[in-house]
């Protein structure tokens, strides 16, 4: 398995705990939940049941009933529970007939769409985990839903029978590049890094879209095949994504929309006007959700006066899709082969890869050397102005980091050159900063080390920074 090093450690450590196990596990959807939790315990499974999705309490009901009658005969002449307090008291029973002393892992995925309304589903596990697991030593119950805001506010954070239950929580996130390289790696793709970058701005570090690559196509071909061929796989991904996550999804995509148009990260207001939303409870849920779920990223600004929080848009496939799929489809075998050639296309990647950079901060610090000072991470911006990583360290010295996506070593050119002296001169003005400030290059392949060069970078990094591990 590629990754999920602490993770994996964290979930066999509970096999060999004194006590019984309660876990929650959430991420986005197709991030690997399953396949790790299986992974991990293989063999010491006992009881799974997978939600259905838009399935009412008797589907549901049909469902565990079945899965728990291919564990154990002694239920194949019962009828099934006619409720989740009758179905627990089964899964009791058959947890009593079984006499190893080992964990008995019961796992419980998409456990949101097991919760219909009205169910009391959350109820009776609790009450399940509370009158009987608590009592035995040898019980691992993991929860598991792609619906994050449902775990983090009916799980994580519940009032309820669960309230201060859990023993932890585990946030799979998707790969980063360093992964992303290692798994296209176990399927024998050997590209180089640049191309990994164009496959990572696309689609991301998502394990089920990434085992979708093939051996011995491009990267080009790769997602043309995905994202634009009639039957591509992730053609029609991003209604899938957002109808099965989100019950009332329409708040949500309208949010998703506004920051997927912008190549920058704006104020919680300035989102509500490009949102063309009401403000108020309703879009701060849908704000917070899109949060947990891993779609929307919030950063502090550095701004001694307010404080106030930018939100940017950093899942990949999804700003790929409202930018290039959603307005092209049906557009024939050679689209992408054409497009990705043309200005619009770099400009644009040039924006996702200042996102990347953003998930890449841990790489970023490595490289600088920095891992041991404590840093803050921040983004600056005034009138026509802006800086989206701003490194505050504490040896009171602040990295501005510029990130600049090209397919040949940048220059600096005179006027650029300009544009960056104005910059780090305003937000030393602006912030009133009395730390050294220097200015920090991250880029594909290089800066040309000239005399503008000279003039105003204190580092330069190429992407293969990126790229290392941090663990």
């Amino acid at each position: 398995m590629v990754g999920r090093n602490y993770e994996s450690n964290r979930l066999k450590a509970s096999l060999k705990s004194e006590i019984s196990e309660l876990i929650a596990i959430y991420g986005r959807r197709r991030v690997g939940k399953t396949f790790l939790v299986r992974n991990i315990y293989e063999k010491h499974i006992r009881f799974e049941v997978t939600g259905l999705y838009g399935g009412g309490q008797d589907k549901q009901l049909d469902l565990f009933f079945d899965e728990l009658k291919k564990v154990s005969t002694k239920f194949k002449e019962d009828d099934r529970p006619k409720n989740w307090k009758d179905a627990f008291e089964l899964l009791k029973l058959y947890l009593n007939s079984l006499r190893s002393k080992s964990k008995k892992v019961i796992f419980i995925d998409e456990m949101p769409w097991l919760d219909t309304h009205k169910s009391d589903f959350r109820m009776y596990l609790g009450h399940f985990w509370n009158t009987y697991c608590e009592k035995r030593n040898d019980i691992i119950i993991v929860l598991c839903g792609s619906a994050a805001s449902y775990m983090v506010q009916n799980v994580i954070s519940n009032k309820g029978s669960l309230h201060a239950r859990l023993t932890y929580k585990l946030h799979i996130k998707p790969f980063t590049l360093h992964e992303t390289k290692e798994f296209l790696k176990r399927k024998n793709i050997n590209w180089g890094n640049y191309h990994i970058l164009h496959l990572y701005i696309a689609i991301g570090g998502v394990p089920h879209y990434l085992n979708k690559v093939i051996k011995g196509e491009s990267v080009v071909q790769t997602i043309q095949r995905l994202c634009f061929d009639s039957n591509g796989d992730l053609v029609n991904e991003f209604d899938e994504i957002f109808e099965s996550l989100f019950s009332h999804s329409t708040s949500h995509i309208n949010i998703v929309k506004a920051l997927g148009s912008l190549g920058k990260g704006i104020s919680r207001d300035e989102l509500i006007k490009k949102a063309k939303h009401a403000g108020g409870g309703a879009f701060t849920r849908a704000l917070e959700e899109l949060i947990a779920s891993g779609f929307v990223t919030k950063y502090p600004a550095f701004d001694k006066k307010n404080k106030k929080m930018r939100y940017r848009l950093t899942d990949e496939y999804s700003k790929f899709y409202l930018k290039y799929i959603e307005p092209n489809k049906n557009q024939g075998d050679n689209f992408w082969k054409t497009l990705f050639q043309q200005q619009s296309y770099i400009s644009w990647a040039g924006f996702n890869f200042e996102t990347i950079c953003l998930k890449h901060v841990a790489q970023i610090k490595k490289a600088l050397k920095i891992q041991g000072i404590h840093s803050i991470n921040s983004s600056w911006s005034a009138e026509g102005a802006q800086i989206d990583l701003v490194i505050k360290r504490a040896d009171n010295w602040i990295n501005v980091c510029e990130m600049k996506f090209y397919a040949a070593p940048y220059k600096i050119t005179k006027k650029e050159l300009d544009n960056l002296r104005n910059k780090l001169a305003r937000f030393k003005d602006d912030t009133g900063t009395r730390d050294v400030v220097v200015l920090t290059m991250i880029t594909s392949f290089g800066v040309i080390e000239d005399e503008n060069f000279h003039e105003i970078v204190e580092n330069s990094f190429e992407m293969d920074i990126l790229f290392e591990d941090v663990e």
